[in-house]
């Protein structure tokens, strides 16, 4: 019966759009009749390409017009308007006017609302692609009356509802099906067999759940099947393997079980297989690579066992490789051969055995090497250093022997090292010195004796360092102290002896600082008191006495970190208070430093009177002649802030071609940005700000508070700024430049959003709040930036982000008023602000909570907010509550799991806390960065079940 009614639905909806769709009797659709159509779905738009207004216009013919392709000159053939920045619907385009189109592509513009059913009136089309837009909706069912559809492209929309049953109608035209990424549900329809002719079917990253229809083995034609991504479960059918032609396959992230070797024994021409993250067993498919041709194979987190396949050992196109986190075992040495092309390979947590291979030398383009956890034994071998490419190499938590190579010294590349948990002997080689790019050393857990190597100063760039758990005796070099980058210094659990080195002091980016467990004798450095930030020490179980440093880390440590020395006091519970003499002496050095900071103070006002006399003579000589030699003036001017004296204002304005536009990357309301490389090398950005006839900064007070805040700021989430100069006609500021631009900028760019994954958004928010932390908590005055947004967040290529644009920013100076002008981004600022006008750190706290849920969400979250955080929502609860918090999620990613989900659940919540109405409800940032820093262990898999509630 059901059937019944699904055939007479057809063949009424067919007599409909054949009536709809008929030309009239007595003439095709004129060119007139099309022009007219264009013009008014024009009109309907809300913005429009400049190019696009200026040629659909007046009596032109519409053949020569923009995106538009005819045919003979006379009728329109094909309409493209990609990327075109399009705004608006589809409602108001007449489908009816063009019988005889072919192509209909509009991918990636801004179009949303629903797909109008009367594009069933475009009966000639073969290609619709209405990809990469914000349309919703369902998939409407009249698309099946295109007979001649050959090509469908609706991804990376949101549609919802289910792949449509009347799609099976074009089963003598369709060769590709595009659906991905978008809010489709249901079980894949069993009648999607029928399509076959059909080449390409992507549905990977909506909700599709169930099993995968044994009729997906009559598409007998399928070169490309992804279905990543999904809520898909069971067995692969055995009909999969009358997909001979297959070259694509993706089947991560779903519940797939049981074996698929015997599955795809006949698919033979793979070049992408990807079955990560599913419930895999059996052996690895044995012919995957038969024919020479495959580039990627993923099946890492599943439970396969056994050896490589004999064709994965032989394959040679290999370019990524990732089977870690299974049961595969074999002796590493053979299983695997010479890749040429190899870039990427990880083999961890899995049960291979033997030594390190003399093979992976010649694998010359490999960047990235991981086979730690495994029981791999043998030497590293000092072959290596011929993959001249590689930057990462992990053979943690293995059985290795021996001694490290010093020809590791040679493989400059190297960004990651980790050697940790093995059985390593000797001495750290002082070659690893050399290794300047190298950010993360690990080779904790061994057996390393000797001294730790002074070179490692050579190491500019090195972030973390762990060398816990060895046998280091004799001191800690000081030249530790200059590795500046360092975030991260473990060294406990070795014999370590004599004083800490005051220079460790200098390591002004340190977070965490663990010297626990070895032999250092005297008082700890007074310098620690400059590591401001500092979140976590641990100094327990050695020869230490004094008092502890004076520095807020210090106070608030909880007692486990300082016992069992020989006499350390001070505040902290449970350790004893220092002797009064020391109290008293403490004293007497408050006195003179208060004296002697007095005295500095005024002999620095006296400075800054003198230097202001010294700027305005300069400016009265140079207005007289400034095409005569001003440029000495200009050159110690600006040397007086430069960070290292070789920056000077000629050299500015000599890298930016005297400010040229082609030298321009930014633009705002009162500065322009600009990137200059100087003759040294160093790449830097020079922000321009905007002046009045007379040469005077337009606006002054932004001008003076960007440099008074960053002067006083100094943390590594923080823009740095090198110096400025205020001289006619030029002034500007200094920073380090950061490569990959704004925040805003990579969320609203599709590919570098694929790129920005989740654990990289995590730790960019961890970043942003502790900076922010920093300046209200450990700056004095506290530092407000009052305009918190993903525009003035900039990020590097390592997705590290940084606070810039402190153009607002305000200190709070106790014992003065803090109320203000209105300033910062619409849908950023606390709605306080609005009416209060006081500046105080909770601004910028609701900022963050904004800015935290648009990383996680991938756009600015505003109607969310604006729903949950209403006035009226406190009394009348909100469907919005029951949302789930995956389905608002940057849908553009695939969902996250374990590790992920925990850190994402913790961030929308702090980020709720923050956008509390009442200021008094939210936290301040301290509490949020401590909460961020917590290393939470994942929980059971109840993410898809959390709401926003």
């Amino acid at each position: 019966m059901a059937s019944m009614i699904n055939i007479l639905f057809i063949l009424v909806s067919t007599s409909t759009v054949i009536a709809i769709s008929a030309p009239p009797a007595t003439s095709l659709t004129s060119e007139v009749e099309e022009a007219e159509a264009l013009q008014k779905w024009k009109a309907s738009l809300e913005n429009k390409n400049p190019s696009l207004s200026s040629s659909w216009v007046g009596d032109n013919r519409a053949c020569n017009w923009v995106g538009i392709v005819c045919e003979n000159s006379t009728t329109i053939r094909h309409l493209n308007l990609t990327g075109y920045g399009l705004k608006g619907t589809l409602q108001g385009f007449i489908f009816s006017s063009f019988p005889n189109l072919l192509t209909f592509d509009l991918r990636n513009n801004s179009l949303y609302g629903t797909i109008p059913s009367s594009i069933a009136n475009l009966s000639s089309l073969i290609y619709l692609d209405l990809s990469s837009n914000q349309l919703f909706g369902i998939i409407p069912p009249e698309i099946s009356f295109l007979s001649g559809l050959q090509f469908l492209y609706l991804g990376k929309n949101y549609l919802n509802g289910s792949i449509p049953e009347e799609i099976v109608m074009l089963n003598k035209s369709l060769s590709v099906l595009e659906l991905s990424e978008n809010n489709l549900n249901g079980p894949i329809p069993v009648s999607i067999g029928n399509l076959n002719n059909l080449t390409v079917l992507h549905l990977f990253i909506n909700k599709f759940y169930g099993f995968i229809p044994s009729s997906i083995g009559n598409l007998t034609k399928l070169t490309q099947l992804y279905l990543m991504h999904n809520q898909l479960y069971g067995s692969i059918p055995p009909e999969f393997g009358n997909l001979k032609f297959l070259t694509h396959v993706g089947l991560v992230g779903n519940q797939f079980n049981g074996s698929i070797d015997l599955v795809m024994k006949n698919i033979t021409y793979l070049k992408y297989l990807a079955l990560s993250d599913n419930l895999f067993s059996g052996y690895l498919p044995q012919n995957i690579c038969i024919n020479s041709r495959l580039e990627l194979f993923s099946a890492h987190s599943n439970y396969f066992v056994g050896f490589i396949p004999l064709s994965l050992r032989n394959c040679t196109s290999l370019i990524r490789v990732r089977l870690e986190r299974n049961r595969l075992t074999g002796n590493i040495s053979e299983e695997l051969g010479i890749y040429p092309n190899l870039d990427y390979i990880d083999l961890s947590y899995n049960n291979f055995y033997g030594e390190i291979s003399q093979k992976w030398g010649q694998c010359k383009n490999l960047q990235s090497l991981k086979l730690s956890n495994n029981r791999i034994s043998g030497g590293i071998s000092p072959h290596l250093e011929g993959s001249v490419e590689l930057r990462l190499l992990d053979l943690s938590s293995n059985n290795l022997v021996g001694e490290i190579p010093k020809e590791l010294g040679t493989m400059v590349s190297l960004f990651n090292l980790n050697l940790g948990d093995n059985k390593l002997s000797g001495s750290i080689p002082p070659e690893i010195g050399i290794l300047s790019d190298l950010t993360h050393l690990n080779i904790a857990v061994n057996n390393l004796t000797g001294s730790i190597p002074k070179q490692l100063d050579g190491c500019t760039k090195l972030m973390s360092l762990n060398l816990s758990k060895n046998r280091f005796p004799m001191n800690l070099p000081p030249e530790i102290g200059s590795l500046q980058y360092l975030q991260v210094l473990d060294l406990s659990y070795n014999l370590l002896t004599g004083e800490m080195p005051s220079q460790l002091g200098e390591l002004k980016n340190l977070e965490v600082l663990n010297l626990s467990h070895n032999e250092f004798s005297g008082s700890i450095p007074s310098t620690f008191v400059g590591m401001l930030s500092l979140t976590a020490i641990d100094m327990s179980s050695n020869q230490l006495e004094g008092p502890l440093p004076d520095s807020k880390v210090f106070d608030e440590a909880p007692i486990e970190a300082f016992i069992n020395n020989k006499g350390l006091c001070g505040m902290v519970i449970g350790l004893k208070a220092c002797p009064s003499t020391i109290r008293s002496g403490k004293k007497d050095n408050n006195v003179v430093i208060l004296v002697t900071v007095l005295v500095l103070c005024m002999l620095f006002l006296a400075l800054v009177v003198s230097g202001i006399a010294y700027v305005h003579c300069i400016r009265k000589t140079s207005r007289n002649n400034l095409n005569g030699q001003p440029e000495a003036q200009h050159e110690d001017l600006f040397s007086i802030w430069s960070y290292d004296g070789k920056m000077t204002y000629r050299s500015i304005v000599e890298a930016t071609d005297n400010f040229h536009s082609r030298n321009c990357v930014g633009e705002g309301g009162n500065a322009s940005v600009y990137k200059a490389r100087l003759q040294t090398g160093q790449v830097v950005a020079v922000k321009r700000v905007n002046t009045q006839e007379e040469g005077r900064v337009a606006d002054f007070k932004a001008f003076e508070s960007e440099i008074r805040a960053l002067l006083e700021v100094r943390h590594r989430n923080i823009v740095k700024l090198y110096g400025f100069c205020s001289y006619p006609p030029n002034s500007f500021l200094v920073y380090r430049f950061v490569e990959g631009g704004s925040l805003e900028k990579i969320l609203s760019n599709d590919r570098e959003a694929h790129m920005f994954e989740w654990s990289k958004r995590v730790n960019l928010i961890k970043g942003v709040a502790s900076a922010l932390s920093y300046m209200h908590h450990d700056c004095l005055p506290p530092v407000v930036h009052r305009d918190i947004s993903s525009k003035n967040i900039l990020v590097d290529l390592e997705y590290e982000g940084y606070i810039s644009d402190f153009g607002t920013a305000r200190l709070l100076e106790p014992n003065s008023s803090n109320w203000t002008s209105f300033a910062g981004t619409v849908g950023y600022t606390a709605p306080e602000f609005a009416y209060t006008l006081e500046v105080n750190e909770k601004c910028d706290v609701y900022s963050f909570g904004v800015v935290s849920l648009e990383v996680i969400m991938g756009k600015h979250p505003g109607d969310l907010v604006s729903t949950l955080f209403s006035l009226s929502s406190l009394t009348t609860p909100s469907t919005s509550h029951d949302i789930p918090l995956k389905d608002v999620l940057d849908q553009r990613l695939i969902p996250p799991r374990k590790q992920d989900a925990e850190d994402l659940v913790s961030i929308a919540k702090l980020a709720f806390s923050c956008l509390q109405i009442n200021p008094q409800s939210r936290p301040t940032m301290k509490q949020v960065s401590q909460e961020l820093s917590v290393q939470r262990v994942p929980s059971s898999n109840v993410f898809s079940r959390i709401t926003l509630g």
